[in-house]
């Protein structure tokens, strides 16, 4: 800011400086043409080139003081007005008094002196007055073709239900010349909505952008799938031309197309999948009058289940955070915008015994939303004990004060990283999906676990990183060019989290259904276009290698689990073997002592033996078998 201050107070000095030097040489040029006009007329002998250099001098003192004390440079040449033409006519007289003077000095005859009085202001007005006249006809013009070219002529893409609200809210608004409708059913082609032609199918945008000189293509197409969306916005980049979309109808709800709800198309709107319809009477009913406490709801998952739970009128909403910030801020915006919720915000942290228990102990939830969690893959993988205290020893510690304070519901979040975990932060999310299994089997608590991929946009996520290397001119590091993962936007993630806590009965693991996976090269150079840019011209893609612990590819299921259908088409069941895990209770009681002891290899055995694929991935890196794992 300070810099481009000091670049702002540069440039108008040296507009300040050109004007003055311009003034300055307008007064010589009328002291030169006027006494040669004056010579000619009287017929006097030519000036010498000393005298005249004498009269320039003394010119340029008087008249550069009456110009200055008129106060001509104060302002610039753009908002030249009336009260700047009175300045030029008061500094042409005084220039007058001012030369007739310099005359009188150097003892020049009336004949020369009387027409100079009146000749040299003259010059001296119309030289300095017509350069700013022309100057501010020139500004006015360039504003006004700018205000003109300020209403957008504008396509909209979709002629359906949307578009056709559009449309007059466009008209209502201004600023935007509707040129006509695209769409792909050809059967509407040659028809006009309120006067404005259906033009030609999407396909035909780049041709048509270009002989309607089109500056504008808004996208009215909320229903468009991930794969609509995709090959719209690449029809938009070939023709080059700005565009904007509406809300998806997840986000659009039952309101009427808005002017307002234009926005820039963002990659969630290219990766997200259709809108999830959900049963939103049973998810209410499970929560209602419901005591709910949701750990790490401060961060992106548990935030988003913080909004939607508090939309559906719970008796109490609890909130257990480690992060001060995090916490104030979902606190601020929940008491904000629902002043009937009863709310308490607990800042604490799920590995501490004492405040897990009296934390549930005061409270008596419910229903216990586990999201706290460290995610940060690569960052994990040489802090075996930090992560396994937080991703396990946190989970044990609130499913037991859960069990021990009859919560009815036990719901933990878990990642697809835990299937065939070949780095630490998946296997420790694995240890915690067994341990909450052998729980549900020995406690009148329903632990559910819900399994789903990476999260659109999430703290520390991919595309927050993609975008902050944009906005520095790149270059964009991609760890593999063949590197994918699976997608999904924070809200549908909330909302599958709790239409899965009432699915259950107890043990299942839920798997959301993520689609098909996305190429993270894909991802970062539709960012890239996003941004306005042209990925390989003006943002460089690197490949920087597999990081430890990373896959190619990620899984969503392991071998020995069957998914089957649920009553939900976004939700699957993974349906694990009956398994005796009586086991884990012993190992994870030594994986607690080699915590407290900070005994790390030992810690590492022992994920090993309960976790077998991490072992299995580090005999196959050092046999040189690429290991799999996760970007971002």
């Amino acid at each position: 800011m300070k810099l481009r201050n000091l670049k702002q107070s540069q440039h108008g000095l040296n507009l300040r400086i050109f004007v003055v030097v311009h003034d300055l040489a307008m007064a010589c040029l009328a002291w030169v043409v006027a006494r040669m006009i004056v010579g000619y007329l009287t017929g006097s002998p030519g000036i010498g080139a000393r005298q005249l250099v004498l009269e320039l001098n003394v010119i340029l003192v008087f008249q550069g003081l009456i110009l200055w004390r008129m106060g001509l440079y104060r302002g610039l040449w753009r908002f030249a007005s009336l009260p700047d033409l009175g300045n030029l006519l008061r500094a042409a007289f005084l220039g007058a008094l001012a030369g007739t003077s310099v005359l009188f000095l150097m003892e020049k005859p009336l004949e020369q002196i009387a027409p100079m009085a009146w000749l040299f202001p003259l010059l001296l007005l119309v030289l300095l007055g017509l350069p700013r006249l022309a100057y501010r006809v020139l500004t006015d013009m360039r504003q006004e073709v700018r205000r003109r070219r300020a209403t957008l002529r504008t396509l909209i893409l979709g002629a359906g239900r949307s578009g056709r609200l559009l449309l007059p809210e466009l008209k209502r608004r201004g600023g935007y010349d509707i040129v006509g409708f695209l769409d792909d059913d050809r059967r509407l082609r040659g028809h006009h909505i309120h006067d404005v032609p259906v033009l030609d199918t999407i396909e035909r945008l780049p041709r048509i952008a270009q002989e309607a000189a089109v500056d504008l293509a808004i996208i009215a197409m909320p229903s468009a799938n991930n794969q609509q969306m995709q090959r719209i916005v690449e029809i938009c980049e070939k023709a080059e031309i700005e565009f904007k979309t509406l809300p998806t109808l997840k986000e659009l709800g039952s309101t009427l197309a808005r002017l307002d709800d234009l926005k820039p198309v963002a990659i969630d709107d290219l990766l997200g999948r259709e809108p999830v319809s959900l049963n939103w009477e049973a998810i209410r009913s499970g929560l209602v009058g419901k005591k709910v406490l949701v750990t790490g709801g401060g961060g992106s998952i548990g935030s988003e289940l913080c909004r939607q739970i508090a939309r559906l009128n719970p008796e109490r909403l609890v909130i257990l955070d480690s992060s001060e910030y995090n916490l104030y801020r979902i606190d601020y915006q929940l008491k904000s915008e629902y002043s009937s919720l009863i709310l308490e915000s607990v800042l604490g942290n799920v590995c501490d015994s004492a405040t897990v228990e009296n934390l549930i102990s005061r409270h008596q939830p419910d229903v216990i939303f586990h999201a706290a969690a460290y995610k940060h893959l690569p960052m994990l993988q040489n802090q075996a004990r930090e992560a396994f205290r937080n991703n396990v020893m946190g989970t044990m510690r609130v499913a037991e004060a859960a069990i021990r304070h009859s919560a009815e519901t036990f719901v933990l979040i878990s990642t697809d990283k835990a299937v065939n975990p070949s780095n630490v932060m998946g296997a420790t999310k694995r240890i915690a999906e067994l341990y909450c299994q052998h729980r549900n089997q020995i406690s009148n608590t329903r632990f559910i676990t819900v399994r789903f991929g990476n999260v659109l946009n999430s703290t520390g996520s991919v595309v927050p990183l993609f975008n902050e290397q944009i906005r520095q001119g790149g270059p964009v590091t991609v760890t593999h060019p063949e590197i994918s993962r699976y997608f999904m936007t924070i809200s549908e993630a909330g909302q599958l989290i709790l239409q899965s806590a009432v699915l259950g009965d107890g043990g299942e693991v839920f798997v959301l259904d993520m689609g098909e996976p996305v190429r993270i090269s894909y991802l970062a150079e539709q960012l890239i276009r996003l941004a306005g840019k042209e990925p390989g011209r003006d943002i460089e893609i690197v490949y920087t290698g597999l990081r430890p612990g990373e896959k190619l590819f990620e899984e969503l299921f392991h071998a020995h689990e069957n998914y089957a259908e649920t009553s939900h088409d976004k939700i699957l069941l993974a349906r694990n073997s009956r398994r005796d895990l009586n086991w884990i209770v012993s190992r994870l009681k030594d994986a607690e002592r080699a915590v407290q002891g900070y005994d790390i290899p030992a810690l590492m055995q022992i994920l090993n033996e309960l976790v077998p694929e991490l072992g299995r991935a580090k005999s196959a890196k050092s046999s040189n078998v690429i290991p799999i794992g996760e970007v971002g």
